[in-house]
């Protein structure tokens, strides 16, 4: 009784301070500042305590797994389509939700004094609650369909937060195209759901991975199944966590606001990837071809990041960058099967990273500030490159980092350009059928009256 009390515990206070907030505002009730503040803290600490509870419990009964099963939902007259939600509290997910909600009640308590008296505060703090709750249930997911629910939510709220100045251009651009790249991982993600419906007959986590506890789990799909549901997840998990080719959005995503940048792109969303990808780990060990694809992913992203994260000039896209290429390591350890490691890397890089977002803004303030005081900083002298040095290969490697891998272009034209154009012509087609039904079924069109006609009702 306990143990489901916390369980609950975990989930259900983010979900209600979400539907409160989003009711409040909806019905016109602007909460304050302080009442914000103080009940995302209150949920923050609730959620903490049941799952520090959760986790010493099971610790003391060497229980390694336990599952909170709220029920069947939904349930399609078609075969192998349903909906159920359960929680899965294990090895892996109990520490990710441990991380996740002490993360974000730092992040909370910096957000409250960060925006004060700003316009934009109840609204933040809506977006934010938002992302606690999807992250709080894609770590505790036990099927699919309720994982697909918390990776929805993530996206969602942190596509707005982006776009929190939404009186700027940038700001609303790249948030778009932050959704863009959402939109086509989390399609991969729902057409993963849908072939291991058809697999397994079901969503549970432990269809596909077998009764035993993470990470003694092993999957009982074959190795071409294992291959085909792994690369939609892989997708997936590429565009949530900006692995090439999916790379481009993540220094666009520095527009919002500090805490977000912190608790979003350094510390939890970017790691999402990865931490998909460790919950279906024993299904990647079942497909070798599987595994060395993602080895290669991550080993191509890490170079990427450390060549571009050197030319770059903003604090914000250095720490992005920087946090691109340990994410890309971490994805190298879960394809040559180190969860553990992988694991632990999460927690260590997620909490320095956000803490160092935070710090960013200050330190420059504190900079400028010592060099008023002291007047100059001396610099260490670079030593003069000769021209000779400058080969085309440094020039073109100079520039490749300067343009980003040219990830950009390549996604604009060669993706989202002839997908724009196609959407275009079928708008315009669909245009065209409307306009000839409605002549054809008899109904009356406007007419300009003519020059005649105006004469004669003169």
């Amino acid at each position: 009784m306990l143990m489901a009390i916390c369980a609950l515990l975990v989930v259900a206070p983010p979900a209600a301070l979400a539907l409160n907030m989003g009711l409040s505002l909806l019905l016109g009730y602007r909460p304050s500042e302080r009442r914000l503040a103080l009940s995302t803290q209150a949920t923050v600490v609730l959620s903490s305590v049941a799952a520090a509870t959760l986790l010493i419990n099971m610790l003391l009964t060497d229980q390694v797994q336990y599952t909170l099963d709220i029920g069947r939902w939904v349930d399609l007259p078609v075969e192998h389509f349903h909906f159920t939600v359960k929680f899965l509290f294990d090895r892996l997910s109990i520490p990710f939700v441990i991380l996740s909600l002490l993360l974000c009640g730092v992040i909370s308590a910096f957000a409250n004094r960060y925006l004060h008296r700003d316009e934009g505060y109840t609204r933040f703090f809506l977006f934010f609650v938002i992302f606690l709750l999807g992250i709080v249930v894609t770590s505790v997911a036990g099927t699919i369909e309720t994982m697909f629910l918390g990776w929805e939510l993530v996206g969602l709220s942190s596509a707005l937060l982006v776009a929190f100045f939404h009186n700027r251009v940038n700001p609303v651009a790249n948030g778009l195209r932050v959704w863009t790249i959402y939109r086509f991982a989390d399609g991969a993600f729902l057409f993963a759901a849908l072939v291991l419906h058809h697999l397994t007959g079901g969503g549970d986590l432990n269809l596909m991975m077998g009764s035993k506890p993470w990470p003694e789990s092993a999957c009982v799909l074959d190795s071409s199944h294992a291959l085909i549901v792994g690369l939609l997840l892989l997708v997936a998990a590429a565009g949530k966590s900006a692995l090439v080719p999916f790379s481009g959005w993540l220094p666009r995503a520095m527009e919002g606001p500090t805490p977000s940048s912190a608790i979003f792109y350094g510390a939890l969303s970017v790691h999402l990837g990865a931490y998909l990808l460790l919950r279906v780990g024993p299904m990647l060990e079942q497909s070798p071809t599987l595994q060395w694809i993602i080895i290669a992913l991550g080993a191509i992203t890490a170079v990427y990041a450390g060549l571009v994260g050197r030319v770059q000039t903003d604090v914000k896209s250095a720490l992005a960058f920087a946090s691109l290429l340990q994410v890309s390591i971490i994805v190298v350890e879960i394809g040559f099967g180190l969860r553990y490691l992988a694991l632990i890397h999460i927690i260590g890089h997620a909490s320095m990273r956000s803490l160092q977002l935070l710090r960013a803004p200050s330190l420059l303030r504190d900079h400028r500030r010592l060099e008023d005081n002291i007047g100059y900083l001396e610099r260490t002298k670079e030593t003069s490159r000769p021209d000779s040095a400058l080969t085309p290969l440094r020039i073109w490697r100079y520039r490749f980092a300067m343009e980003r891998g040219y990830l950009d272009t390549i996604l604009d034209d060669w993706i989202a350009t002839p997908f724009l154009r196609l959407f275009r012509w079928f708008d315009e087609l669909e245009r065209r059928v409307v306009t000839f039904l409605s002549i054809g079924g008899g109904r009356a069109v406007a007419k300009k009256p003519s020059e005649s006609d105006e004469m004669e009702a003169s």
